[in-house]
């Protein structure tokens, strides 16, 4: 299954390198990746695929967004055909 992992917050070295290594751990494979700084904010977007995952979505959601605190960021991962759905006109 794909889905779609958004990362927001201030900008520092790192951030990258911490959200992936995270996805690696629990075999997510990204597919795509976009980044950019606005300011000082850094946002990024991932295309991943979670087949070969070691833990459920709602359980990466959870760790997600457990890191996500521990760094003072927004991390939230969504099925693709959620995210699609929502951002459908």
């Amino acid at each position: 299954m794909k889905a779609i992992v958004t990362v927001i917050g201030k900008d520092r070295v790192g951030i990258t390198a911490a959200v992936c290594a995270l996805l690696a751990q629990h075999n997510i494979n990204i597919l795509d990746i976009s980044q950019t700084v606005l300011q000082d904010y850094f946002t990024m977007v991932m295309l991943v695929d979670t087949a070969a995952c070691t833990a459920s979505i709602g359980e990466m959601a959870d760790l997600l967004e457990q890191a996500g605190k521990e760094q003072e960021l927004s991390i939230r991962i969504q099925r693709e055909d959620i995210f699609n759905a929502m951002h459908r006109i």
